[in-house]
């Protein structure tokens, strides 16, 4: 014990100094500096004068003896290490926040403005493409957008999430809009920015699908109608429920068996989660909150039903990929990784 007692002794003055030693160099904040003093000045006295603190003890009827007073000293200790987590956890989160938003508002003014004012007039259909080194394939999806569904101009917008070849060049030349992002940070954060950017260009519905050539544009219509003629607040392309070109069997076994359980978790029948082929209603895309910044097709459709909208999904093809490598990680992979984000947007 004597020992024990040594080692806590030694271990809370290392503490103390280092603490003290980072806070002069402003590695840590002085409320920081405040917890590790008192975590040190507390071990400290628990080494050299246990005694103080035995009527803590006394209140949890932990008795001399037995290794009692030992184990309620571990037990505290647990407690202290599980609220640190917590208090870490929060800081991690909020840090994350904030650089979400940082780069959002990066995104989102990157948009020139004398773009925006020549568009053409009247109600739009804002059809934003996140996209990530596809400067071989944005041109030729662009070439085949229809240029209004219903009577309501299309305007594409393609959100670059920090490509390294001439994804930028290639979308504009096409005649798209685009928005840049600097740093990349996948997906999900490309199409937030993309969604905040359609709604500010009044945009009455907002579609999203694939920069890679998998999504027929030509299909558009098929997405936009239902919610133009008041059928449905949000429209989802499903592969299952059309047809899809060269996917593995472990893919489509992971794409029935997501949809399954998106299906049980929302009450809404859902036969394909994962395809970011889609059109919301501007209204319902003002209410929904989006956080993650990748696998996020899941979360889209799980908060839009959070919110009571009416979903409908419709048959759409999905074609292999035009050219270039996937973006998406091995298929077991990405179906854990989708799995977590489905049950986080579930359980906010």
């Amino acid at each position: 014990m004597i020992a024990l007692r040594i080692l806590g002794g030694v271990f809370a003055a290392l503490l103390l100094v280092s603490a003290v030693a980072r806070f002069r160099r402003r590695r840590i904040t002085r409320l920081n500096l405040i917890i590790s003093s008192a975590l040190a000045v507390g071990l400290g006295l628990l080494a050299v004068a246990p005694g103080l603190f035995d009527p803590l003890f006394d209140v949890f009827n932990f008795r001399r003896g037995g290794g009692q007073r030992l184990l309620a000293v571990l037990l505290f200790g647990n407690v202290v290490l599980l609220l640190l987590i917590l208090r870490n956890t929060t800081e991690t989160d909020v840090v994350r926040r904030d650089f979400q938003l940082l780069m959002e508002w990066m995104g989102t003014h990157s948009l020139p403005a004398q773009e925006v004012e020549a568009l053409p007039a009247g109600d739009r259909v804002v059809v934003v493409l996140p996209a990530h080194n596809e400067a071989s394939n944005v041109a030729s999806v662009l070439a085949t957008m229809p240029e209004k569904v219903d009577g309501h101009p299309v305007v594409p917008l393609v959100v670059d999430d920090a490509s390294e070849d001439s994804t930028e060049a290639a979308a504009r030349d096409a005649g798209a809009l685009v928005a840049r992002l600097p740093i990349r940070r996948g997906g999900g954060q490309a199409i937030r920015v993309g969604y905040e950017l359609g709604l500010r260009l009044d945009a009455v519905v907002v579609a999203s699908l694939d920069a890679d050539g998998q999504h027929d544009p030509a299909e558009l219509p098929l997405l936009v109608e239902p919610i133009l003629r008041g059928e449905a607040d949000m429209v989802q392309g499903s592969r299952v429920l059309g047809s899809f070109e060269k996917e593995s069997r472990v893919r489509h076994l992971g794409v029935l068996v997501l949809s399954w359980l998106a299906t049980l978790m929302t009450g809404t029948r859902i036969t394909d989660v994962s395809n970011g082929y889609r059109a919301i209603r501007a209204e319902t895309l003002q209410k929904l909150i989006l956080r993650q910044d990748q696998f996020w097709t899941s979360e889209v459709i799980i908060e839009a039903l959070r919110h009571r909208a009416t979903i409908k999904e419709v048959p759409i093809t999905v074609r292999a990929r035009a050219s270039g490598e996937t973006k998406k990680p091995r298929p077991f992979k990405y179906g854990w990784n989708f799995l977590k984000v489905m049950v986080k947007t579930w359980l906010r």
